[in-house]
């Protein structure tokens, strides 16, 4: 969530807090700081889902670099040398079984897989040339495993762009929401001076701040006050 979102919702609950300790008797005011509730409650699970989001995509990124390090400096490494070698039998393997570049993730892995296919086409001569039985099964369950990442990648993405539209439509709403009940504690409260001025307290939105020496636009020097 980023930090005028998290201001806002921070106010938010600090307001709804007050109403509860202030609670008011009127039939639509009542209306009013339910729905409130609400809107915090919903802003609440919004901001949890985004920061899932992110975390599982980050989570995503680190263990796709770690496979993709295992697969083209370990497994792909030794099934390029065997194919180096048996290319001396058969010239068409040549050029089939060389590493993959450093690139893009979806390039990388249709490499990987180009060169997993050649290796199960020719894996008794490969076989003959010293390529471990096992290591087919070993590159398919690491393409397998990349290609997983790259899907909770976009599955966290997606839940983190979705959870942030939703979180910014329920926070303008909560800011309506606020106008509104700024005018019932207003109404009620108006004339008890520590109640509106610990409401002034909590509905405020506080942030960013700016030093008096931070540079004007356009360069040059601030002036004095």
């Amino acid at each position: 969530m980023d930090a005028r979102l998290r201001r806002r919702l921070e106010m938010a609950v600090r307001v709804r807090d007050y109403l509860r300790a202030h609670k008011t008797d009127g039939v639509a005011e009542g209306a009013a700081v339910a729905r409130l509730e609400e809107l915090v409650q919903r802003a609440e699970v919004l901001a949890a889902q985004q920061r899932a989001g992110i975390v599982a995509t980050r989570a995503a990124t680190e263990m796709r670099a770690e496979v993709r390090r295992a697969l083209r400096s370990k497994l792909l490494l030794y099934l390029s040398a065997v194919g180096g070698v048996a290319a001396s039998e058969n010239l068409e393997l040549a050029a089939q079984f060389r590493l993959p570049r450093v690139g893009p993730n979806q390039a990388f892995v249709t490499m990987a897989r180009g060169m997993l296919e050649k290796a199960t086409a020719h894996k008794e001569l490969l076989v003959k040339r010293g390529m471990s039985e096992t290591l087919i099964a070993d590159i398919t369950a690491a393409i397998e495993e990349f290609e997983q990442t790259l899907e909770a990648t976009r599955a966290g993405r997606r839940e983190h762009v979705g959870a942030s539209a939703d979180l910014r439509a329920v926070m303008a709403e909560v800011s309506e929401q606020v106008k509104v009940l700024d005018g019932v504690v207003r109404y009620r409260f108006g004339d008890n001076a520590e109640l509106m001025g610990a409401w002034a307290s909590v509905h405020s939105v506080v942030g960013p701040f700016r030093t008096h020496t931070e540079p004007q636009v356009g360069g040059g020097t601030p002036k004095a006050a």
